[in-house]
């Protein structure tokens, strides 16, 4: 029996869709936020999709099938590493403006997993403020996305409800039990979570 002085922790899978009513030409971002003794050994640590357009059906859903893969190794489960999507398109007058942001932790366990993540964008805290962002078409966002996996300071940001995003994720673990936690691993079972 070998011990390792690390585990690992591998993710595969996709930012399926979304939905975002009376909008069109959006595309999204995603980064990893994680902690101290957590580094990415494979894959990609941020990526940015293609435009994709409104469904003309009844759905009304945007499709980007756009590929997540990657490994994070680790000795502490402390800051286990959350998914920050963004979601960005075109306002009335050509500007490229957020359309939501959404987060989540990646599961603890080994399985396939489907995410529907709700979206929100901030606000402004006053019609002055609100009326000064139309007319310059600057609107409220985040200046690093990776605020949003913290607690602090969250508290005095106002934000609105918009949207949704389904994700879909393979993941498997290797040499947690050696390192005194328990992770349940079973049969391959579709876990559908609404939200963390």
């Amino acid at each position: 029996m070998s011990t390792s002085s690390v585990f690992l922790v591998s993710v595969a899978g996709q930012i399926e869709s979304a939905i975002f009513p009376d909008l069109d030409d959006i595309y999204c971002k995603y980064c990893y936020t994680y902690g101290p003794d957590w580094t990415i050994t494979n894959g990609l640590e941020e990526g940015i999709s293609q435009i994709a357009k409104c469904s003309k059906d009844a759905r009304q859903m945007f499709v980007w099938n756009f590929p997540l893969d990657v490994t994070f190794k680790s000795t502490n489960p402390f800051g286990w590493p959350q998914l920050i999507i963004s979601v960005y398109g075109l306002d009335i007058f050509g500007n490229d403006v957020v359309r939501g942001y959404g987060l989540c932790h990646l599961p603890i366990a080994a399985g396939q997993y489907k995410k529907t993540l709700p979206m929100f964008v901030p606000e402004s805290t006053s019609l002055l403020q609100k009326l000064t962002c139309w007319l310059t078409g600057r609107r409220p966002e985040y200046v690093d996305p990776k605020i949003l996996a913290q607690g602090e300071g969250r508290e005095v940001t106002r934000v609105r409800s918009q949207g949704w995003v389904r994700i879909s994720l393979n993941v498997l673990t290797r040499d947690i039990a050696h390192h005194g936690y328990l992770n349940h691993t079973g049969a391959r079972v579709v876990r559908e979570l609404e939200s963390d």
